[in-house]
C-alpha cells in the first residue's frame, strides 16, 4: 500500500496507486461460539474506527461430509442431506444476526459461506478481498491447547495480520 502526504503531515493510504482513500478489510471467522462472536464484535468495533468492511467467513465442517461418505449409499444421501441442511440453516442464522448487528452499527458487511478447512478456507477469502487483517475466536477445546488451534495454524501462514481475540 503506498501512502500520500497531506498537509497536515498525516498519511493517507492510497489505492492502487490512483489517489482513491482504500478502505481496510477485516476478515473475520464465526462459526456461533461465544468467542466467535468476541471475535466479530472486535472485528466490527475495529473495522468501525477505520471506516473499513467486515467479512464475515463460516465454513461448514468437512469431517462430516467426509463420515457421510463413508456410509452405505442410501444413508449416506440421507445423512448427508441432513448435513447440509443443517450447515446451511446454521449459516443462515449467523448471516442474518451478524448483518442485523452491522446495520444497527453502521458497518459495511459481507458474509461468506464455505466448507473445507477452516483455516485455508479464511486465508483463501482473506486473499480474495484483499484484506488487512484477519481476527479469529481463541479456542475453548481442550485438544486444541494440544494440537494446535485455528490462530495458531493462521500465525504459522504469513499471510495477513492475525488477531486471536481472548475474552
Amino acid at each position: 500500500m503506498s501512502v500520500m502526504p497531506e498537509h497536515e503531515g498525516q498519511a493517507q493510504p492510497v489505492g492502487e496507486g490512483f489517489g482513491v482513500p482504500v478502505s481496510p478489510v477485516v476478515v473475520v471467522g464465526i462459526d456461533g461460539s461465544a468467542t466467535s462472536w468476541d471475535a466479530f464484535w472486535w472485528a466490527c468495533g475495529e473495522t468501525r474506527r477505520l471506516s473499513g468492511r467486515v467479512v464475515a467467513v463460516f465454513v461448514g465442517p468437512t469431517s462430516a461430509r467426509a463420515a457421510a461418505s463413508t456410509a452405505p449409499l442410501g444413508a449416506s444421501c440421507i445423512a448427508l442431506g441432513v448435513i447440509e441442511q443443517t450447515e446451511n440453516e446454521q449459516a443462515t442464522l449467523l448471516s442474518q444476526e451478524a448483518c442485523r448487528y452491522a446495520a444497527d452499527h453502521a458497518i459495511e458487511f459481507t458474509f461468506v459461506h464455505a466448507h473445507g478447512d477452516t483455516a485455508q478456507e479464511l486465508l483463501r477469502v482473506a486473499v480474495g478481498a484483499r484484506a488487512d487483517l484477519i481476527v479469529v475466536g481463541r479456542s475453548a477445546k481442550a485438544r486444541h491447547h494440544i494440537a494446535g488451534s485455528l490462530g495458531r495454524r493462521l500465525t504459522r501462514s504469513h499471510k495477513a495480520p492475525i488477531i486471536v481475540v481472548v475474552p
